[in-house]
């Protein structure tokens, strides 16, 4: 039996395994990109634009590493841009963001999620993306680093430093 990299290899069966790809990694590559760039609409375009990405990449896809690996890296990647390109038009660590995230349909956490959510936001982006993995997908350092082609050691100071950041946002209130 041909394996998923197979398939999205051999120009005959590439549409349909890509369609696997979608309805498989879909929903995760979502949470992923929605907790670095907050709002639904922004996280389903650059999930979106991902998904472009990667099907026009397909030839350059050689299966090296794993399909999610190389899927998660090209949605942080687009995340990233997302993020620079909004970075002059709205803080995401504003105040507003608690209610704009209560009033979200597609937000499904309470007033304290709200304020982690916020001072996740306060974050540097590497360190943003580094406590979201770590935290909430509870990925392992090894995979992290493949992803994100950085050391275990960076990635683990990130997330150490990033957890004091947060600490500190919630002692100190409002």
């Amino acid at each position: 039996m041909d394996t998923l990299q197979q398939r999205l290899q051999n120009p005959a069966t590439r549409a349909e395994a890509f369609s696997e790809v979608v309805k498989s990694y879909g929903p995760v590559l979502y949470r992923q990109v929605r907790r670095l760039v907050q709002y639904h609409d922004d996280a389903d375009d650059v999930v979106q634009e991902t998904f472009m990405k990667a099907w026009a990449a397909l030839d350059s896809f050689k299966g090296e590493s794993k399909v999610s690996t190389w899927l998660y890296r090209i949605g942080i990647n687009e995340a990233l841009a997302f993020l620079s390109k909004q970075k002059n038009q709205v803080s995401l660590a504003d105040a507003d963001l608690e209610q704009s995230l209560l009033a979200d349909a597609y937000f499904d956490g309470d007033e304290l999620q709200a304020k982690l959510q916020r001072a996740i936001a306060t974050l540097p982006d590497k360190q943003r993306i580094v406590f979201n993995m770590k935290y909430f997908d509870e990925m392992k350092y090894e995979e992290m680093s493949e992803i994100l082609e950085t050391s275990v050691g960076a990635l683990k100071t990130s997330y150490h430093i990033a957890v004091k950041k947060i600490e500190q946002f919630f002692q100190q209130g409002d």
